[in-house]
């Protein structure tokens, strides 16, 4: 059975594994868009919200792949920080560039 980063979480609560149950299938793609997104931008990273506004998409809907990918070893935190929509500071997430032999 998949287990979190390769299936989405949830809080044990019914709203909660329905959602989780519905991303499901799009699951791959989508985290295969979100690390698309950032090794496009490599070095420079992005936050969530920077994320969400390339892909045009909901930041609920594509936040929760920055921790898949982060779990995955696929992106890490940069140690930038940039203001997010409410002006906080946000992680700068960046992707772990392959080497020739496709090692991270």
């Amino acid at each position: 059975m998949s287990r979190y980063p390769d299936t989405p979480g949830h809080r044990s609560v019914k709203t909660s594994i329905a959602a989780a149950e519905a991303l499901a299938p799009r699951l791959g793609r989508l985290q295969r868009m979100a690390l698309a997104a950032y090794r496009e931008v490599y070095p420079c990273g992005l936050t969530a919200d920077e994320l969400a506004h390339r892909l045009e998409m909901d930041r609920y809907s594509i936040q929760p792949r920055t921790s898949e990918l982060r779990r995955k070893a696929l992106i890490r935190d940069s140690g930038m920080r940039r203001p997010n929509a409410t002006g906080k500071q946000a992680i700068v997430w960046v992707a772990v560039p392959i080497t020739k032999g496709g090692e991270r």
